[in-house]
């Protein structure tokens, strides 16, 4: 259970890890973004098993820890529990939000997918979520066939009172609409750990997002 807190922003760039069995070569890629300044860290692998998910979100925890970066386990309320993260995101068939607030505790951070979907968002509200996220925005390699979210709905959100995250297809090149729509936390897979380079595809995202912070 998470009862120290971790304080977290509210603006950033929110990483979010690809498919990768080793954990070696996990960490390796992760670690240039939270260097670079990532806000947020969200494990994601849809491929492993769950000895290897245990030993890969244990060792992400312990990382984001030593570089003061909020980590999030997706969809595993379970698995967030025992390695301690910082909390948990989940999707709209996964463990409702109250009982993931019973199980990590008050100070964990808890997000919510919403889709293409504000009446979605505003139930995740109000059972509790932290932020909220929105997308697919543009096609994405991850999701192909995720539904399409318009940007309108970012603006349509901004009276719920809590972060909105952007995600799908998301580059540099593209990244402006959404922030002028209001998203604050832009999720990204791809665009990051599709290079070779992690760490400068992660400023690229940074410096973009600090073009609309200034």
């Amino acid at each position: 259970m998470n009862t120290h807190p971790m304080r977290w922003p509210r603006r950033g760039l929110y990483a979010i890890t690809p498919d990768e069995p080793s954990t070696a070569r996990l960490l390796a890629r992760v670690e240039p973004v939270l260097l670079a300044g990532a806000a947020l860290v969200q494990y994601r692998n849809k491929c492993v098993d769950e000895g290897l998910a245990l030993e890969q979100a244990r060792a992400l925890r312990d990382l984001c820890a030593h570089h003061g970066i909020p980590f999030i386990v997706n969809d595993d309320v379970a698995l967030a529990a025992a390695v301690q993260a910082d909390g948990v995101h989940l999707g709209s068939a996964d463990t409702l939000i109250a009982d993931a607030r019973a199980q990590l505790g008050d100070g964990a951070i808890i997000g919510a997918s919403c889709y293409n979907d504000l009446a979605l968002a505003r139930a995740a509200v109000a059972a509790g979520a932290d932020y909220v996220a929105f997308g697919a925005f543009y096609p994405s390699g991850t999701k192909p066939a995720a539904r399409r979210a318009p940007l309108s709905l970012l603006q349509d959100t901004a009276m719920l009172g809590v972060p909105r995250v952007a995600i799908g297809g998301i580059t540099p090149a593209n990244v402006g609409p959404l922030l002028q729509a209001g998203a604050d936390l832009i999720a990204v897979i791809g665009g990051l750990f599709d290079n070779s380079d992690t760490g400068t595809a992660a400023r690229s995202y940074i410096s973009r997002l600090e073009e609309f912070s200034a």
